[in-house]
């Protein structure tokens, strides 16, 4: 999967995952909030792969904690004001 779409796929997937942030998530366009997207979908993707293979209870579990983790990020970085928002708020104009 390209990583745009990957990208758009995680974002899509948070959404549904975090309804009552449905709404910040769909609107963010930070690069930090948009590498999140991506790296919940890789996660996702992975744990689906390791699930299908029926063999390992465990990573499946450390996947669920990882996707969890990306999640409470994702919480974080939609209610936090970028660095580069808060940078140019402060710069001259």
């Amino acid at each position: 999967m390209a990583r745009s779409n990957r990208r758009e796929a995680g974002r899509r997937r948070l959404a549904m995952r975090l309804p009552e942030m449905r709404k910040l998530i769909m609107e963010a366009r930070d690069p930090w909030q948009l590498q999140l997207f991506e790296a919940y979908q890789m996660a996702v993707e992975a744990r689906d792969s390791v699930r299908r293979q029926g063999f390992n209870p465990n990573r499946v579990r450390e996947y669920d904690e990882v996707c969890f983790e990306i999640e409470r990020h994702v919480i974080s970085a939609v209610h936090e004001p970028s660095f580069t928002t808060e940078q140019k708020a402060g710069e001259p104009s």
